[in-house]
């Protein structure tokens, strides 16, 4: 029979997921939620082998929520209760009331729910049964839910990540309005005082031309501010961030800027929860893909499971490592601030990164293969260095 081997991103369990897992089921009842804007669809699963009872609907609110879990306290006479919804848009809210009133809450993820091959048809009601009922047999994962404090961080980081894709919008239509008029600028590096000047002199014997050049690099200007302005904020959110310590640490990493830092950690919190730097690297998809069957054995690209915003930062932080090794004064100064076991770190993964990525690049591959693999160790030195930041212990190779 051929089975796939693919890699799935190892979601990492929340704190009262790890206690359930320890100590068996301990549940009166698992509730699953269908989740949406305005309503959310209700099922129970009693503890044994019952049918799931499906319960109805009710309101996306608060009030109705509070409502839904007294009842069921109600019902079951106050024992444990555990409450499950999958990851959606609708944020984790509803976790953390659920959290707040003395049951237990579990956000699972979507990609990892079991589904019927052959089972053609999707309602809230079929989907909130099937919760209930994968909950009470333990075949659900649960992802990681970050605390207030790290999710206005993390809205602080996208927010700027996406003012960060309008800038590079706005500057690709201003070049391709000059280029589609042959007015390509002569010099080697745009953005630059150069190049605004350049733009200064440019003319069109139209003048509503000439009003649509203006108006386009208004347009680059203004995402320019925005983005300075947010990155001005990460800065200033640091200082009062629990993680700035890790992050400092971080950026003793050659190509891991505050920008990068703050990103990875925003997005992964604790890094140090990760059992292993294999599990790190398996969550962000960074590992290859795998459809083995009998003797054969396959291996593709890499799954490009799990969080994208890390994965993305962290293969444009492995293109630095195309240059020999070296201490550079800014990567010095970053590296003085951190203790001397993650400035040792540091150099260890900037000599083992900068020859590995010269030994794939004599093979003939890709660059953006050999940056891929380069970003999958580099997330095995994060690991290491956050462990070591955190003071939990790491082992000798990051990247075993």
């Amino acid at each position: 029979m051929k089975q796939s081997n693919a890699t799935n991103p190892v979601l990492v369990e929340s704190e009262a997921a790890k206690r359930l897992n320890a100590v068996g089921s301990g549940h009166a009842a698992y509730i699953g939620l269908d989740v949406h804007k305005v309503s959310i669809s209700v099922a129970v699963a009693e503890e044994g082998r019952q049918a799931p009872e499906f319960l109805g609907e009710i309101p996306n609110e608060p009030k109705a929520i509070d409502q839904l879990i007294r009842q069921m306290s109600e019902r079951f006479a106050g024992q444990p209760l555990l409450f499950c919804y999958e990851a959606g848009p609708c944020g984790y809210g509803i976790y953390h009331q659920i959290q707040a009133s003395g049951h237990d809450s579990e956000v699972v993820a979507p990609s990892l729910i079991p589904q019927r091959p052959g089972d053609r048809v999707k309602t809230d009601r079929r989907d909130a049964v099937l919760l209930a009922r994968l909950s009470r047999a333990g075949e659900l994962t649960a992802v990681w839910v970050p605390t207030a404090e790290q999710e206005a961080i993390r809205d602080l980081t996208r927010a700027r990540e996406d003012m960060k894709a309008a800038e590079l919008r706005a500057r690709q239509r201003l070049n391709a309005f000059l280029l589609r008029h042959n007015k390509p600028y002569p010099g080697k590096s745009r953005w630059t005082a150069a190049h605004y000047r350049w733009l200064e002199t440019v003319r069109f014997d139209s003048p509503i031309q000439q009003l649509v050049l203006q108006e386009y690099i208004e347009n680059v200007r203004e995402a320019e501010r925005r983005v300075a302005g947010l990155e001005k904020q990460m800065r200033a959110a640091l200082t009062e961030w629990s993680l700035a310590p890790v992050v400092e640490a971080l950026m003793a990493l050659r190509g891991v800027s505050l920008i990068t830092a703050m990103t990875v950690l925003s997005e992964l919190g604790d890094i140090s929860r990760f059992d292993s730097p294999r599990q790190l690297m398996a969550y962000l998809g960074l590992v290859p893909s795998e459809h083995s069957s009998g003797g054969s054995r396959r291996q593709g690209g890499i799954t490009k499971t799990g969080n994208g915003h890390v994965r993305r930062v962290l293969v444009e932080s492995a293109w630095s490592y195309r240059y020999p090794a070296r201490k550079t004064r800014i990567i010095q100064q970053r590296a003085e601030r951190t203790s001397p076991m993650v400035q040792a770190i540091a150099w260890e993964a900037q000599k083992r990164l900068c020859g590995r990525y010269r030994r794939l690049a004599a093979t003939g591959k890709a660059k953006q293969q050999v940056t891929t693999a380069v970003a999958r160790e580099l997330a095995g030195f994060l690991w290491a260095i956050a462990c070591e930041a955190m003071g939990k212990p790491h082992g000798s190779r990051a990247t075993a």
